[in-house]
């Protein structure tokens, strides 16, 4: 996605796993982006499609209530605003644009909907993880799959790591010659 964190933190600090309550809305339309946030639970990511409009759909008075209820993070493909109060806060925020102009509400959008951002579909409650390399999107029918995946990575990422402390190179380690083409 080409989206950007609003808050970066220390290294290691932006981190967020959950599933997505999914938003539809208008270019500064915040009414279902702030109306998402009563449907939305404890460690859930609210996803907004604000069609990658520059007037904001997201404010520190949002970003403050998703705190309150202890929601993971908000994916924004659009406009946020209060950028150093969402900073103060320590909250993940990711946005396509951040600008000063409020927007207002309207009551166009609709909450958990199938959604597009930077052409990858939502659904409400496929799993959106991020940190400050970026977000992904997990499909919840294959959140279990992936899950196994990742884990398998990291025991082998591991494993590799120790060869490396013992004097070993990650070329050496992970046999790269055997991919280079024989002349």
């Amino acid at each position: 996605m080409c989206l950007k964190p609003v808050w970066v933190g220390e290294p290691g600090e932006l981190k967020f796993a959950g599933t997505a309550v999914t938003v539809r809305t208008y270019n500064g339309d915040w009414s279902a982006p702030v109306q998402a946030i009563d449907h939305a639970g404890p460690g859930d990511v609210i996803v907004i499609d604000a069609c990658g409009g520059d007037i904001a759909v997201w404010g520190e008075l949002a970003t403050h209530s998703c705190l309150v209820k202890k929601i993971a993070a908000a994916v924004i493909d659009g406009a946020v605003r209060d950028i150093d109060d969402i900073r103060r806060l320590k909250f993940p925020v990711f946005a396509r644009y951040f600008t000063p102009t409020a927007g207002e509400p309207k009551g166009f959008g609709e909450i958990n909907t199938p959604i597009k951002i930077s052409g990858r579909k939502i659904e409400p409650g496929d799993w959106i993880i991020g940190d400050e390399s970026g977000i992904i999107v997990v499909p919840r029918h294959n959140a279990l799959e992936i899950a196994n995946r990742a884990i398998d990575v990291l025991e082998k990422e591991n494993r590799i790591r120790e060869e490396i402390k013992r004097g070993s190179t990650l070329g050496q380690t992970v046999y790269l010659q055997k991919w280079d083409i024989k002349k």
